[in-house]
């Protein structure tokens, strides 16, 4: 299953280890890697690199960090800056980008100084390096503040540090309640937005920290210059894991691969952020890896996968993508939401056998954020109610969760009609108290003729 879930994509020109990685409009910006100074574009579209340029030749990247710094007043959404910072060896250089798949960054005079990296400098054309004898090998990084004027930083051992980036100065440190962090998750909570855009004199910023098991919940307040940490739980599966690739989509935070003392990881890792739970995936990676990177493509919803580690220490050029929807249900178009629908409705109309099991069986997919799309769907007098639950999806596939449901009357939709083949399976539910549940779930692949049912299963842990 998971050689279908992930499209290899065109390898990279040279193997990368710990590289970094920005999108920007179709192309994902790939700024060197362990050892490897040369930096690339990759054209979601072409499937095709060009190279941009490389690292000067003093540098040495070793778990350096690239942020895409956001400027309010620059309107040219076709250029954008990029900061690269730390690692081992310490450097910061800015590099202006314009698209090298166009003309534009061909021109000169105007176009001189973009598309190489250059000193990071003060407004009186003083370089600036950013965490001076600091330890930032493996650090990590958000663009935050309310005027996206503050870089916060965390790093080995359990340090964040605020960076001013109008005032080029370090104004707060502080120590996590950790004992360990390198090479771990760091996301802004997708909400900083949403607040930002509702109350413009908002100036908390939350953030959320995860390595091995620990898990932290950060909030900074602007105006106090002050810290707040909370605990987040950490399933037991990813508690002994870091250098994992990460991305931050929407409600929930995912995770792919990782390394621990007990080797390298090819799981998928789910955390729901609004719920405060975890879930851990069957679909995993086709193959071990630490030290990746993944970005997530808004132009298309695919997620994409570069470089790394394999369990036997090979640094590898493998790039692949996956459907962000495989992961996220509410990434599923109109089309394949009706699609699912109209198949359901077609198989729910089989004449066959009824049985009192099976009252409560229904289309719990259906969840009200569906229903909200298509409201024909309850002008037919069909849903009475139904649970808002999410599902899974898996590339044709639909896996759905808990098939506990409510009993629900279609009327003019299927009258009293169930399915018969599913009374020939039985869904049991396993409840542990130990605040583990593992659910028996129902994967259909909507391919007609024929139908084809099987049973598969997730594990969800609760908070």
């Amino acid at each position: 299953m998971s050689n279908q879930i992930f499209q290899t994509l065109k390898e990279l020109p040279t193997p990368l280890d710990e590289s970094q990685c920005v999108i920007h409009k179709h192309e994902l910006l790939i700024c060197g890697g362990y050892k490897q100074r040369a930096c690339y574009s990759y054209h979601t579209l072409k499937n095709e690199y060009k190279l941009i340029c490389e690292y000067p030749s003093h540098v040495k990247l070793y778990g350096h960090c690239v942020v895409k710094l956001v400027n309010n007043n620059n309107k040219d959404r076709n250029q954008i800056t990029l900061l690269s910072f730390g690692g081992a060896f310490e450097h910061t250089l800015v590099m202006k980008y314009a698209s090298v798949w166009s003309n534009i960054s061909n021109k000169s005079n105007e176009f001189n100084n973009y598309n190489k990296w250059t000193k990071f400098t003060n407004n009186d054309n003083n370089p600036i390096i950013i965490g001076h004898h600091c330890d930032y090998r493996g650090a990590r990084a958000v663009i935050g503040g309310s005027n996206n004027h503050l870089l916060f930083i965390t790093y080995y051992k359990n340090n964040i540090s605020v960076f001013d980036l109008n005032t080029f100065q370090s104004i707060k440190h502080s120590r996590l309640s950790t004992n360990f962090i390198r090479d771990h998750c760091f996301v802004s909570n997708p909400e900083n937005g949403k607040w930002q855009e509702m109350v413009k004199t908002n100036k908390q910023n939350q953030m959320m920290l995860f390595c091995n098991c620990t898990g932290l919940s950060i909030e900074y307040d602007e105006d106090n210059t002050t810290f707040q940490f909370h605990e987040l739980p950490v399933c037991d599966d990813i508690a002994s894991l870091n250098r994992y690739a990460y991305v931050c989509i929407n409600n929930a935070i995912l995770f792919f691969g990782g390394w621990s003392f007990d080797g390298v990881s090819k799981s998928v890792h789910k955390y729901l952020i609004r719920e405060n739970k975890w879930m851990t995936f069957e679909n995993n990676l086709p193959s071990p890896l630490e030290n990746c990177v993944a970005v997530l493509n808004e132009e298309d919803n695919d997620i994409h996968i570069i470089g790394g580690r394999d369990d036997k220490n090979t640094i590898l050029s493998t790039h692949m993508k996956a459907k962000l929807r495989i992961w996220d249900v509410s990434q599923l178009s109109k089309n394949e939401i009706t699609s699912i629908i109209e198949y359901w409705i077609r198989i729910l109309k089989i004449k066959l056998g009824w049985i009192d099991d099976f009252d409560k069986i229904i289309m719990k997919y259906i969840f009200s954020k569906i229903l909200n799309q298509y409201t024909s769907v309850e002008d037919k007098e069909g849903v009475h109610d139904c649970l808002q639950k999410q599902s899974w999806i898996n590339s044709n596939s639909i896996i759905m969760s808990e098939i506990d449901i409510i009993l629900i009357r279609w009327n003019k939709i299927i009258k009293t009609n169930f399915i018969q083949n599913v009374k020939q399976q039985r869904v049991v539910f396993y409840e542990n108290k130990n605040e583990q549940e593992i659910v028996n779930c129902i994967e259909y692949f909507p391919e007609d003729p024929p139908i084809q049912i099987s049973y598969s299963t997730i594990t969800i842990f609760q908070s």
